[in-house]
């Protein structure tokens, strides 16, 4: 089993920025691959971001359009997502998502293991 634990949401305003933290325990974390979703109102869950085991390969959704950032440090077990020129459209709950292929996809039916999601309020 994996816990994963979010952190780092909360209000910011229009073109501001947000790093949010995902900490995993209960595996060794440099063999999962990582990957941030987030739910926007009115919304399916979506993806945002990826990143692999090694942190070589990262993949990102069209809509971060390089606004946001996936990293990855393995001593500390967490995984980031730094977040700039935000819009109101980010409002959502942003949720990390472990792998334990190692691969870092874009599809959420290859995350096993989720957090509990942490709120990201953009406003206008």
């Amino acid at each position: 089993q994996v816990q994963l634990v979010e952190s780092g949401g909360g209000l910011v305003q229009t073109g501001g920025s947000l790093r949010l933290s995902c900490a995993a325990s209960g595996r060794p974390f440099s063999v999962l691959g990582m990957g941030w979703f987030r739910q926007v109102p009115g919304k399916e869950r979506e993806f945002g971001a990826a990143i692999s085991r090694s942190g070589r390969k990262t993949i990102y959704a069209p809509f971060v359009k390089g606004r946001f950032t996936i990293s990855r440090d393995n001593a500390k077990n967490t995984v980031y997502l730094q977040m700039d020129n935000l819009k109101p459209e980010d409002t959502g709950v942003y949720y990390c998502a472990a792998d334990s292929w190692g691969d870092g996809t874009s599809a959420a039916v290859d995350y096993e293991y989720w957090g509990q999601g942490t709120q990201v309020t953009v406003s206008s």
